[in-house]
């Protein structure tokens, strides 16, 4: 029950905000609370704005109840500072716009942007983003710029602070504020000319106050976020030049960042990387003051400990196996505007290492294959420590940045502070070309013994990094909770006082995400830690990144797949301590629909994940739990497949011709109608439902009869379930069974078909998806016994139809490796392409690259293949997955339309056909599109002759 404050706080909004978007149930307040921190506050109401208005009025009704308003954009944080126990403000899908200014030298972004898809955005123009975070895939714009987020190549030059152009926010009275527009500014000067005279007073005092504008100086030498910025109080005359500048790194606590220009940087094509090895670390360190002066994008610094914990990584060296203690590595990276300057630079690179003593090394190479395994290992460090860690602990990253000068002492005090405190996993990786450097350990939260032995370490290691290097305790993660009761420790009592000041004259009340970065609690980060209790073994691993967020089909509709764990932990928590039976049962029961019902199960979240989770696995487990009384039916089912089959036919045969009797509208009406009667039990209808296939494999024949059929090669075709059974919608303008056009594409290729009738075959991926996992293991091995005695065991190709079947038949972990299993993509690509003549169209064409297929690594070539066959290749931005998981489209058609929210508005008006490779997904596209999506199959045929044909015509 919401406290009175809060209570007419969100009825206050109920005029302006949808209900649904105003988030006051529990189990929805705990899971979108959640960030990847260490820390877990449960925030009283969840507001998810769709607009600058929006915000304004939120920010405005908070400040007239003097209520704390906290800012989440993706949750990705590592220090607590997206966290909140009052309101929390998230971002829906609408604020992703961007415009590219001066042919890229200048970028305009919205705060919802991920910083991955800013560079996509720019790569047409050779230019890239300055900060370039490890989380970069995930991460937000607003995130980036409020955190002064860098990276690996970004160094100090080229984060935030220094690139920005231009910034517009909302202040805590609602005020609006661009700082690129003439007239909003000449408007700000007036309306807010009092805290512009107190900005301009902090920066005079400061700048006449020599010590402190030294210690200014030096500090942000290095990299530096903690606290704020107020290295602008020195660098900038202009106040509304200071204020756009605090406002980087600032955190949410100064204000609202809408949207941000940046000036963009050069993204060199070419490149090249080096793996060396040293015998200790000061060796390493002087090596890296050498690289410094040289022409290096990156230098990433490993310890001995790093190393270790990838040793065992696929396809690294044998040295790294045979090392003898001690020894540290760098990983070099070089970028150059053409080759002949690239290799310049490798040669003198080269020279500058050979002054130092090498244990080993892998020489500079510019294949990216090889160079993209040498950043591979870097990138696995932390996950490694996150893969073995006990269960119940949590991976800790703290970010430190030594002087340069102070590199190699400080790895060796922070190795020894290890070992005093027996922190024996952690280790040390980090942008040694800056001096920052990241340690990675893990902790248990749940015991004070354990609680006090993190207290007196982390005293140990802010009072070595600050006091005796006088370095940096953040260098690029923010301050947050975690750091703010050391600020003073850094800065000083004068640098704090200053904060405080600017904290003062931006935030009176206090409501901006109060405990971030100015904190009063000395031991403020050592409460509301974040318990990891174990759950499930198949998640027990998580860490709470985020990082399979933008993935997920179901983001904005229910649970991610970091939400659907958060929830499920504390599930297993109240079963286990039975401590709030009450509260247990709610959980349970918004945890059947929003975890459970709404998950695609795809996958597609293992593939971003650090530690390889697939919350789908956890989800089918739930699934088969809760299908136990049916087991006897899927048993019948597996069974009677034939006769399922059979029956789907009739059943699509009766409704297409319901549909022509009565009409879009009143098949659409009386659907909706018997769906909800049902209880959701009846699928929902629309026009793009399948009618009946036309699947009558023994009358189709060959159609090139010319051709010596003994002299060509075998091909095994399986139509997958859904392509017997299911055809092309009544309205679609393709009528020919996709059957059909795979044996006329195959016979144009020069192919001898095998396929018999396969009724009442099936891959099992029904099965599976709904936890029958023995049937689903039934039918899987009943298809492969098939295809195994069709294929002679392998010797000839095996081809599904759609990729969903190829993945569940080659992808099992009893799957028969002997046999040659491909689906279209793969087989035209590898197989089928060189005895087709391709004659490309202008067609304009969009292409959906299925959940399967990007597990299977066949992205690329399904662009590839599309680009053969058509020169207008759209491919929508945002949609990983679709949604429709088999029949989920069916039955939770929301999230199947929740997926698929961006598309139509993605579809070129000159665009009337779209491309995939899984039926039950064309059918959902084709809905949410407005535009008809088939096969890939029935492009290729379209544009496609034989080779032989051509030849003939030719003669």
């Amino acid at each position: 029950m919401l406290s009175h404050p809060y209570q007419e706080f969100a009825l206050s909004l109920a005029k302006i905000i949808p209900a649904e978007r105003i988030i006051t149930d529990y189990a929805k307040r705990l899971a979108f609370g959640v960030d990847a921190s260490f820390y877990r506050l449960l925030p009283k109401i969840v507001i998810r704005v769709d607009d600058e208005n929006e915000l304004i009025e939120v920010m405005k009704k908070a400040k007239i109840a003097k209520l704390a308003v906290t800012f989440r954009a993706a949750g990705t944080s590592l220090s607590g500072q997206a966290q909140s126990d009052s309101i929390l403000i998230m971002l829906t899908n609408n604020w992703r716009s961007h415009q590219i200014n001066e042919l890229g030298l200048k970028i305009t972004l919205a705060p919802g942007v991920i910083g991955a898809d800013a560079n996509k955005y720019l790569l047409p123009y050779g230019r890239k983003l300055g900060p370039d975070p490890a989380s970069i895939n995930t991460c937000k714009i607003a995130g980036i710029a409020a955190n002064n987020s860098s990276g690996m190549c970004c160094g100090v030059s080229q984060n935030s602070y220094h690139t920005l152009d231009s910034i517009r926010l909302v202040l805590h009275d609602g005020t609006v504020l661009d700082t690129g527009d003439t007239s909003s500014r000449a408007h700000f000067k007036q309306s807010h000319e009092t805290l512009l005279e107190n900005l301009a007073e902090l920066s005079a005092k400061t700048k006449g106050n020599k010590d402190l504008s030294e210690l200014i100086r030096h500090k942000y030498r290095l990299k530096n976020t903690t606290g704020y910025a107020i290295n602008s109080l020195i660098d900038f005359e202009e106040p509304i030049d200071i204020l756009a500048h605090l406002m980087i790194g600032s955190e949410g606590t100064l204000g609202f960042i809408s949207s941000i220009t940046y000036n963009t940087v050069i993204e060199h094509k070419y490149r090249a990387s080096s793996l060396v090895l040293f015998p200790n670390i000061d060796i390493t360190c002087r090596a890296v003051s050498a690289l410094a002066a040289e022409d290096v994008s990156a230098v990433e610094l490993l310890d001995y400990r790093s190393l270790l914990s990838v040793r065992d990584m696929e396809g690294l060296p044998d040295f790294i196996h045979e090392m003898p203690e001690g020894v540290a590595a760098l990983l070099i990276e070089t970028r150059a505007a053409n080759q002949t300057l690239l290799e310049q630079q490798i040669a003198n690179l080269t020279t500058v290492l050979a002054q130092f003593e090498q244990t080993n090394s892998i020489k500079f190479t510019d294949n990216v294959d090889e160079y993209s395994k040498l950043w591979a290992i870097r990138k696995q460090t932390f996950p490694a420590v996150g893969a073995v860690r006990e269960t119940g602990t949590t991976v800790i990253i703290e970010d430190v940045a030594f002087a340069v000068e102070d590199l190699a002492r400080g790895v060796s005090q922070l190795q020894r502070l290890f070992n005093k405190y027996n922190y024996d996993e952690a280790i040390i990786f980090g942008h040694a070309l800056d001096g920052n450097l990241h340690f990675v350990f893990t902790q248990d939260f749940s015991s004070q013994t354990e609680i006090d032995r993190y207290e007196a370490f982390m005293n140990d290691v802010c009072q070595l990094v600050a006091v005796e290097f006088n370095g940096s305790l953040k260098a690029e993660h923010g301050t947050g909770r975690n750091m703010a009761p050391f600020i003073e420790l850094e800065w000083g009592k004068q640098g704090y006082q200053l904060m405080e000041e600017i904290k003062a004259l931006f935030d009176p009340d206090n409501i901006l995400n109060p405990g971030v970065i100015i904190n009063d609690d000395e031991k403020a980060h050592l409460k509301s830690l974040k318990a990891l209790p174990a759950a499930n073994e198949l998640i027990d691993k998580c860490i709470e990144c985020g990082f399979c967020e933008p993935v997920c089909p179901s983001t904005g509709l229910s649970f991610t797949p970091r939400q659907r764990i958060t929830s499920y932990r504390e599930i297993q928590r109240l079963r286990n301590s039975n401590e709030n039976p009450s509260l247990l049962a709610e959980l349970e029961a918004d945890f059947e629909y929003l975890g459970i019902d709404t998950c695609a199960a795809t996958g597609l979240c293992a593939q971003r994940c650090p530690v390889g989770i697939n919350t789908g696995d956890l989800i089918r487990e739930f699934r088969s739990e809760r299908n136990q009384k049916h087991q006897s039916l899927s048993k019948t089912l597996a069974n009677k497949f034939a006769l399922i089959e059979r029956s789907t036919r009739f059943s699509l045969a009766s409704v297409a011709i319901a549909q022509k009797v009565l009409g879009n509208s009143v098949m659409s009406f009386a659907s909706k109608a018997m769906t909800k009667i049902s209880f959701n039990r009846l699928p929902l209808w629309n026009k793009n439902m399948p009618s009946r296939a036309n699947y009558q494999p023994t009358t189709i024949k060959p159609v090139q009869e010319s051709v010596q059929e003994k002299s060509r090669p075998k091909v095994v075709y399986f139509p997958s379930c859904a392509s017997r059974t299911m055809g092309p919608a009544a309205a679609a303008k393709e009528q020919e069974s996709l059957t059909d056009v795979t044996m006329r594409l195959l016979d144009k290729a020069g192919f001898e078909v095998i396929s018999p009738d396969f009724t009442g075959q099936c891959c099992g991926m029904p099965f599976k998806s709904k936890g029958m996992f023995k049937q689903a293991e039934q039918k899987r091995q009943a298809t492969e016994s098939q295809l195994s005695k069709l294929s002679n065991n392998g010797q000839y190709p095996i081809l599904f139809d759609t990729s969903p079947c190829k993945s569940m038949l080659s992808e099992d972990d009893n799957a028969n490796s002997a046999l040659n299993i491909y689906e279209p993509v793969g087989f035209i690509e590898d197989v089928l392409a060189k005895n087709l003549t391709f004659n490309v169209t202008d067609d304009s064409i969009m292409l959906h690259v299925t959940c399967t297929s990007r597990k299977m690594g066949l992205t690329d070539k399904m662009i590839s293949l599309a680009n053969r066959c058509s020169t207008q290749v759209n491919i929508p931005e945002h949609i990983y997955c679709c949604g429709f998981a088999g029949d989920k489209g069916f039955t939770v058609p929301e999230l199947n339309a929740n997926a698929l929210a961006s598309l139509k508005q993605q579809v070129p008006s000159s665009c009337s056909q779209g491309y995939s490779n899984s039926r039950t997904c064309e059918i959902g596209l084709s809905e949410h599109a407005g535009i008809d999506y088939q096969s890939i199959i029935y492009l290729v045929d379209k544009v496609t002759n034989s080779k032989e044909t051509v030849r003939s015509l030719v003669k």
